[in-house]
């Protein structure tokens, strides 16, 4: 493994994090430490620990998909991790899905355990309702696109046609 990145028997879950100023690390080192939390995450498959730093990892990567998939994993491991809870509910929150978020960083909100913790989940959770408030959640996609699309073609084809006929 890499000297920056310390995985012990006796502490699985604490590694050093190179990437406390994300604009610091390149994108051959950032693949370096996502292979390295993969193989811990393959030897160590019950750290949620593990997980939350490779979610983390993967979201830096603008590997959404990736990123959620670990974290939700971290979050099924240990449903009282302070941490993985915070970075599922933070990055539902980056992508801007702010219900989902509120209710994440609710459950995160409970499980602090110290006040900087508490800190950082209120600062989030008022991030999230300011944004709910000003109205930037992504839409939900619940229906299809069909019918909206079927009607913006006719209207194309009209004007095509209104455009012809002239």
């Amino acid at each position: 493994m890499t000297n920056s990145l310390a995985v012990t028997s006796l502490q699985p879950a604490r590694l050093l994090i190179p990437w406390r100023d994300p604009h610091t690390v390149s994108p051959a080192r950032l693949s370096e430490h996502i292979a390295a939390l993969e193989q811990a995450c393959c030897e160590q498959p019950q750290s949620a620990g593990l997980h939350t730093v490779l979610g983390m990892a993967y979201a830096m990567n603008y590997d959404v998909y990736r990123s959620m998939d670990a974290l939700e994993e971290a979050v099924r491991l240990d449903a009282s991790h302070f941490f993985a809870q915070f970075k599922y509910a933070e990055l539902l929150y980056r992508i801007r899905t702010l219900h989902r978020a509120e209710e994440e960083t609710l459950k995160a909100l409970e499980l602090a355990g110290n006040t900087w913790q508490l800190s950082m989940a209120r600062a989030q959770l008022k991030d999230i309702r300011h944004m709910l408030r000003k109205g930037h959640e992504r839409p939900a996609l619940t229906r299809a696109f069909a019918s909206p699309a079927l009607v913006a073609v006719l209207a194309s084809a009209v004007i095509a046609l209104a455009l012809l006929l002239r």
